[in-house]
Formats: C-alpha cells, structure tokens, sequence
C-alpha cells in the first residue's frame, strides 16, 4: 500500500521562498516520490546530519502544492538519526545529566534503563502548549526538579533526548505529520516522536499521545492514538548555511524563508492511503 500527503500552502505576499522537507525512511515506510506544483525545486543539504531539504521558489500568484508518496516497509531510520549532536536543544544541564545516569544506573540492564528515562520525563509534563517553552532562551536543556511542566509533544521530547543521550544511550529526534483516525485523513501541524536503539534493538517512543490520552503508563510503540503518521524529518539544532540558517530547532511543516529567518506558513494537510 501506498500512503500519500498533500500539504497546500497558502500565497503569502512577502514570501517567495519555501523551505520543505522531503521525508525520511523508518521501518515502516519508504518515502518514494517528492514532488512540488506552483513552483521551481532546488535543494538545500544540511551540514551536520546529511540532511537535504527542497527550497520551493514559489510561482507568482501560485498555491503551492507539495505531494509525498510512501510505500509500506522501510530500510529503517538512518544512522544519521542516533548522531548525539551537541546544541542548546540537545545539550542537558549538569543537574539533569546527574538525574538521567541515577536514574539508569538504579536499573538491571539498558532496556531498562531507557524505560525509566521515558517513565521519568513523562512525569515530568502535562501536555500542553504553553506560549513560553521550559527551555526557552536556555543555551542547555535545564532540569525539571518538581511539579509538572507543561509542554506539547517538542517540549517532551527535548527533555527525553537530553535526558537518554546524557545518560549514554542512542536516541533520535523525528518530526512528522500524524493523522488521528477521527479526522478521516486530516491534520492541523506536524507531531514529534523519539526513537531508541540499544544492543541492536530499536524502539520508537510517543509520550505526548499517552497523556493526551490520559496515561502515564508510557509504552513502546508509534500510535497508542490510534491514527497513522509518515516522517519527515530528523534531529534538532539544524544548520543551512548557504541558506542564511544556523542551529534551527527543527524542519517539519513548510516554513517560509526570509531574511529575518523562518516564518510559519499556513497549511492544509491530507493523507489518503491506496
């Protein structure tokens, strides 16, 4: 079966540039065909995870329209994905680097060990989607001593990554689009998961979904909402240099390029599965 996006973009008159990502394999899927209308394609390479990006030049007065198309079953993540990069978004404080390796030591094996980092990091959130993020303006992920933090799926999985990587696990960072089964093939923006790989063992982490579902039983696993999802995109703290950008916190949506940085665009986003 074939998995298919549209992502429809909305004219924007000072913008004439978009930057897009162009998918990324998993396990489950094989991103086979990337394509753009109402716009000329050039790319766009990533310098620290290899990463490369479309850079849409959108036409005059054009809708954009961005087409993917994934094929079930995949190669797998790249290896480029459990690269431990070292920014403001993946860098855990000193306190935070002591929690993690207390926590996974107080374990009888990784797997263990990286359960209970997830375990850790879900009690520290109630998901939400706050207009200052915990780590906001920090140059290093910062500890979370008590009580509960908001922060929507980003926030999460910021603190998870930091949290497995300084306790010396392998731990990706992936932005896609999700589609929950209740709206038919639709969604509003892209969603985040962390995947882990230990001993050749790897396993994919959605905590965000477990307590917008209610739970903090935190459970292995893509969709414990039930819906379908496709990858876009990975890491976080991302440089294009001959694009004017350095140590952006992450690419998923299209983004419009200016030269004040990245502007959000607006977007209508589809799946259809045939």
């Amino acid at each position: 079966m074939h998995t298919n996006v549209t992502v429809t973009v909305k004219p924007k008159e000072t913008g004439h540039k978009l930057l897009v990502p162009v998918g990324l394999p998993t396990p489950h899927q094989m991103p086979v065909r990337f394509e753009v209308e109402g716009g000329r394609v050039t790319l766009a390479g990533e310098i620290t995870t290899g990463q490369r990006v479309a850079v849409v030049s959108v036409d005059p007065e054009a809708n954009p329209l961005i087409k993917y198309a994934y094929r079930d079953e995949g190669p797998g993540y790249p290896d480029a994905v459990f690269a431990p990069l070292r920014n403001r978004f993946t860098r855990a404080a000193q306190d935070l680097v002591f929690d993690a390796i207390n926590i996974a030591d107080s374990q009888p094996d990784g797997h263990a060990a990286i359960q209970a980092l997830v375990n850790a990091a879900a009690e520290k959130f109630r998901y939400a989607h706050p207009d200052v993020r915990f780590n906001e303006g920090c140059d290093e992920v910062p500890y979370l001593s008590c009580g509960l933090t908001e922060g929507s799926c980003v926030d999460i999985n910021t603190y998870l990554i930091a949290s497995l990587r300084a306790a010396g696990f392998e731990a990706g960072y992936v932005t896609g689009y999700f589609f929950p089964e209740e709206k038919a093939g639709c969604c509003d923006d892209m969603h985040c998961w962390v995947v882990t790989r230990h001993q050749g063992v790897v396993l994919e982490w959605d905590i965000a979904h477990h307590l917008k579902m209610g739970t903090r039983e935190i459970c292995c696993g893509l969709n414990p909402k039930p819906g379908d999802r496709v990858a876009l995109a990975h890491s976080m703290g991302l440089t294009f240099p001959e694009l004017g950008i350095f140590c952006e916190k992450l690419i998923a949506e299209p983004v419009w390029l200016s030269p004040d940085g990245l502007g959000k665009a607006e977007i209508t986003i589809r799946r259809e599965i045939v």
